[in-house]
């Protein structure tokens, strides 16, 4: 195994006149660690950047503030000693050389933008860690085997726009999308820099990373709760969701008995309590929500002829997703038997597919965790992230730390300078341990 090692400079020391230079101490690669401080200042100061009357922040996709929040960052880059780019579809890129110049690179970052009045961690922190984890490598003069490469996708938010360039499927349809700025995708990706006439010279194939790697505030509370320090990820949920329709009578409120109405919202709600049951009396981490519902006529003196819901299901397994939809569908049956309704269901397309993350960097995860003293757990992501995307060209992995309170997407949105920290250096110690061991 390669180890590379570097020195600390340390002070001249006079005795009596005379200098003595003491022997350097040596520190090794597993020893190094990041600036807490540093992280937590430059969080705020990218913070200023989009920050809303009410301190939320407004730093949309291809907005004024995206464009000058990216500008902060290429200047953070660039002190971190990194070579950099905007490739076609506007992402930023920032490159270290390594020994093996043209070797497959390890690639890690996150996303800046934010969804309207969101926080200032979510994206931001896997920025500002990936750029810290650079810069102690840059400050300490150690040269990896593998090159480096510091990734800022663009408009994760919208919907993975930046890693779906990356791989190759941002359709010219999703072009023509227009985002919370007002602007087209394709418009925005212009204004960055990009050009999205040439969205193939962005594309990375599989090969050209030996990994993909994204720090991530939890967005959840199960970490903060059970008071572990450290997420390993083992994959990005699957999502699937179905349109139900439920066909009643519409009918008098007043002159139509209790027992002779159809009414397609009372059977509507049966079936959202039908969802629940069947989400909670499985194991498992799968969820299931209904999130949106509407009664026709909507009327407070007709009972509701028809009723419109979604239904939504996540899990790290298609199987046990669709499994659960048999199920609900099974309990929709005799619902609409028992209440003389009907009840349809319609799966709707363009559903995310299940990424699972790489088990030999979980692997190195866990063990970059142990090795600090940090406790950790397996766990889903149940949100989407760039990580989803980057899956299905690289090995990827992920590494989640506390939201406090589970909140995310909101101005209260935060994690604690500790909790940021023990990620980078989890980030850090991950790399390293990733460009040290023999290729496949």
């Amino acid at each position: 195994m390669k180890r590379y090692i570097f020195l600390i400079s340390v002070p001249i020391l006079l005795i009596a006149g005379v200098a003595l230079r003491p022997v350097p101490a040596q520190t090794a690669l597993e020893d190094l660690r990041v600036d807490p401080e540093r992280i937590e200042r430059r969080i705020h100061e990218l913070s200023e950047f989009g920050r809303n009357p009410d301190g939320s922040n407004g730093r949309v996709a291809f907005s004024d503030a995206d464009v000058q929040g990216r500008e902060y960052i290429m200047s953070l880059m660039r002190q971190a000693g990194l070579a950099v780019r905007v490739d076609a579809a506007g992402n930023i890129i920032g490159r270290r050389e390594g020994l093996d110049p043209e070797g497959p690179s390890i690639m890690f970052g996150s996303h800046i933008d934010a969804v309207p009045h969101g926080g200032n961690y979510d994206g931001d922190l896997g920025v500002l860690a990936a750029i810290e984890c650079a810069q102690v490598l840059h400050e300490n003069g150690v040269t990896t085997r593998h090159p480096l490469e510091v990734i800022v996708f663009i408009d994760e938010e919208g919907g993975l726009t930046g890693s779906r360039a990356v791989i190759g499927t941002l359709t010219p349809d999703a072009l023509e999308v227009v985002t919370h700025s007002g602007k087209t995708i394709g418009e925005g990706i212009r204004f960055l820099g990009g050009d999205p006439d040439r969205l193939d010279e962005a594309r990375r194939r599989e090969g050209e990373l030996k990994a993909f790697l994204e720090l991530h505030i939890e967005q959840g509370g199960s970490l903060e709760s059970q008071g572990i320090q450290i997420g390993v990820v083992e994959g990005i949920v699957g999502i699937e969701h179905w349109k139900v329709t439920i066909d009643g009578m519409a009918n008098h409120a007043g002159t139509t008995p209790m027992d002779q109405r159809h009414d397609a919202l009372l059977a509507a709600a049966r079936l959202v309590i039908a969802v629940n049951e069947v989400v909670t009396g499985r194991p498992g981490r799968h969820v299931g929500t209904v999130g949106q519902i509407r009664a026709e006529p909507g009327a407070p003196n007709v009972i509701p002829g028809r009723v419109a819901m979604t239904i939504e299901l996540r899990d790290l397994s298609a199987e046990t997703i669709f499994s659960l939809a048999a199920d609900i569908r099974e309990e929709g049956e005799r619902i609409a038997g028992e209440s003389a309704t009907q009840i349809s269901f319609s799966h709707l397309e363009g559903g995310a597919v299940p990424a699972p993350t790489d088990p030999r960097i979980r692997g190195v995860i866990a063990k970059a965790a142990e090795r600090l003293g940090l406790s950790y757990q397996h766990m889903p992501s149940g949100a989407g992230h760039d990580a989803q995307d980057m899956a299905r060209i690289a090995p990827t992995g992920m590494i989640f730390v506390p939201s406090v309170g589970g909140i995310s997407h909101s101005p209260n949105e935060y994690t604690r300078p500790e909790d940021m920290a023990n990620g980078a250096n989890v980030l850090l110690q991950t790399i390293l341990a990733l460009d040290r061991e023999a290729e496949n």
